[in-house]
């Protein structure tokens, strides 16, 4: 829990929250990596599943709307802004456009499971003007598959972690009664041995 940043480690359903919409808007929280440690969470017990889920799913949502709006307002000048224009190229616009032309929808259900391409897509979605439910229900189809991902491999990892804590701690308990049986075993044939040399 040492590596927890503070926020989630004090405040662990508000954290969740708040790093899924700092990693939507530029910082470096990775959406995919918070899902991992919310499913770690769930897995020791810090959170319950439902609540977590409440939280974590519209703050998906949120963020990758977020990413169709600002396409969506910029439009092709999204390029040139100063912000965006490190996230999606002209070049990389123009191949979204096309796959959008012939894929629709479909570049938004399975795009959104590639790291890298993502944000550069619900931008994309923006910027060709997609209508904003056909959008916000595309995405949030696909955001489920996505947080079953990787907050089971959180979740896997978290139990994994129990496991192991537990092996472990079995393991020294065994070593404690087998040392100590081991004591018990010397101090009773050293006691042994003094008694036959005493004896007449």
């Amino acid at each position: 829990m040492s590596d927890i940043p503070g926020l989630v480690k004090h405040f662990p359903y508000l954290g969740l929250f708040v790093l899924l919409i700092l990693g939507g808007v530029g910082f470096p929280f990775p959406e995919d990596t918070t899902l991992i440690l919310c499913g770690f969470l769930i897995a020791t017990e810090v959170i319950k599943p439902v609540p977590a889920l409440l939280l974590v799913y519209p703050g998906i949502l949120i963020t990758d709307f977020g990413l169709y709006f600002v396409g969506k307002k910029y439009g092709r000048m999204i390029v040139t802004h100063k912000r965006f224009r490190k996230i999606i190229s002209p070049e990389r616009l123009s191949a979204l456009e096309d796959k959008f032309n012939t894929r629709g929808i479909l570049v938004i259900l399975v795009g959104r499971h590639l790291i890298g391409l993502r944000a550069q897509i619900f931008i994309a979605a923006g910027v060709m003007k997609m209508p904003a439910l056909k959008f916000l229900i595309a995405d949030a189809i696909s955001s489920l598959f996505t947080i079953g991902l990787m907050g089971g491999l959180g979740y896997v990892g978290g139990n994994s972690l129990q496991v192991i804590r537990r092996d472990i701690t079995r393991i020294e308990h065994i070593g404690i009664l087998l040392a100590v049986i081991i004591l018990a075993v010397y101090l009773l044939f050293r006691y042994v041995k003094s008694m036959r040399y005493k004896a007449p």
